[in-house]
């Protein structure tokens, strides 16, 4: 099957300029996609487009990343109710630094291979542009007719919030993106998210009317979950490729607990997966949807893609841990930047070294902790069996802890019942 129709099968393919699908069929294209430096990490939002250049490459044809150092001073104001604050160039410079880190470990950017990747920031075309030039070379071929007819603008102006002179010029410096990528790399090819259809049309109509050449493009549709909530988002915000921004535990655990309807669209979208093995796999899920199998593949393999192989055993140890019959000797064996990871969000309390060392009573630990709401309930608790320390469960007889139940001499885990824990610090 060739590049669009493996992109339709996987469902992400939306719009698509005729005779786009011919060209790529004929000879090795180059094609671009743009990214956002808003911030230093990409999160899985972009995780679409970077699968849309990876099978690019996988094709046979050339990928181009294209950094928006400009465009990203500016703010793409696609479909979004507000103008955002504008970057200063020194926080664009680390946003840039950050992003091409990660999408060098997508993509073949150091190869000899002729569709080898290449990375390109706008910003080199226009820092040396002036106003008047770009309104005499570029804004003259674009009417105001015709830039007012986009969707994403006309939506903005019927709102309440209007549209700044800067936004409205935004489809016109991506349009030029478009064009100089087409006369200085020989780029006919620009793909995009669905609410991108407009500026990337208004590249090919530039590129027509100022060199009189052919371009073509296709987007692709915007992720939304089943349940109506923003694709990508959680309680806690972005969920981000920089590991130090959302853990590979957590990546993870986002992955796993998709919803059946979610992991079916998805494991077409974010893996690399063939179609028989996929089909089968949905197949089996729909056999025994309670063994959760095909969110723990989708978990699998997005997890080993973006981060590791070492990363994904750690979260599904972690989620032994935490959710399953993992023993004492598996929690001891995380250090302490793991066990925070794994921890994330669990309630937290902090102790004094001095009132363990001394042997801290346990009904009181669990009441001034607030495993608890009193030490009567402390002792109910105890009495029921209903208490674990570090996973494992506590007899009634024990009275106290001591600095030898430490996890990292520094750290208890307390346990109320199957999944209720709390994490209590020890401070000097």
């Amino acid at each position: 099957m060739n590049l669009v129709e493996e992109l339709r099968w996987r469902g992400m393919l939306q719009d698509i300029m005729p005779g786009t699908e011919e060209l790529l069929n004929k000879e090795m294209v180059s094609g671009y996609i743009g990214f956002d430096p808003t911030s230093d990490s990409l999160h899985i939002g972009s995780l679409v487009p970077i699968l849309l250049l990876v099978h690019l490459q996988r094709a046979g044809h050339k990928p181009f990343a294209l950094v928006g150092g400009a465009t990203g001073m500016i703010g793409d104001p696609s479909f979004k109710s507000e103008e955002r604050n504008l970057l200063s160039e020194e926080a664009l410079q680390h946003n840039l630094e950050g992003i091409k880190k990660q999408l060098s470990k997508f993509l073949d950017f150091s190869s000899d291979a002729p569709n080898k990747a290449e990375m390109v920031n706008n910003y080199d075309w226009f820092k040396d542009f002036s106003f008047l030039n770009f309104i005499r070379d570029v804004g003259k071929h674009i009417t105001v007719n015709y830039m007012m007819s986009k969707d994403s603008v006309r939506k903005r102006l019927e709102g309440n919030n209007g549209m700044s002179f800067t936004e409205f010029t935004y489809q016109l410096i991506q349009g030029y993106d478009f064009y100089w990528l087409y006369q200085n790399k020989n780029c006919k090819l620009q793909m995009g998210g669905s609410d991108q259809w407009g500026n990337i049309v208004t590249g090919t109509e530039i590129i027509r009317r100022k060199a009189g050449g052919e371009a073509f493009a296709f987007t692709c549709p915007l992720l939304t979950k089943a349940d109506g909530g923003k694709f990508g988002k959680t309680e806690k915000g972005n969920v981000w490729l920089d590991p130090e921004k959302t853990s590979p535990y957590q990546f993870y655990q986002f992955w796993l607990n998709a919803s059946d309807e979610d992991a079916t669209k998805w494991i077409k979208i974010f893996t690399l997966l063939p179609k028989e093995e996929i089909d089968q796999l949905i197949a089996n899920h729909a056999a025994a949807p309670h063994a959760r199998a095909l969110q723990k593949k989708l978990a699998e393999e997005i997890t080993c893609f973006v981060h590791s192989r070492e990363d994904y055993e750690f979260a599904v140890k972690a989620s032994e841990i935490l959710f399953g019959n993992a023993s004492t000797e598996a929690l001891a064996s995380l250090n302490e930047k793991q066990l925070l990871q794994v921890m994330e969000g669990v309630p937290t309390a902090e102790i004094k070294r001095s009132q363990i060392v001394a042997g801290y009573d346990l009904i009181s630990l669990l009441a001034d902790t607030g495993v608890t709401p009193s030490k009567g309930e402390s002792k109910k608790l105890l009495a029921a069996g209903g208490v674990a320390i570090n996973k494992e469960k506590i007899a009634p007889e024990k009275i106290t802890v001591g600095t030898a139940d430490l996890l990292q001499n520094k750290y208890l885990l307390l346990q109320k019942g199957k999944k209720n824990y709390f994490l209590v610090r020890v401070t000097e």
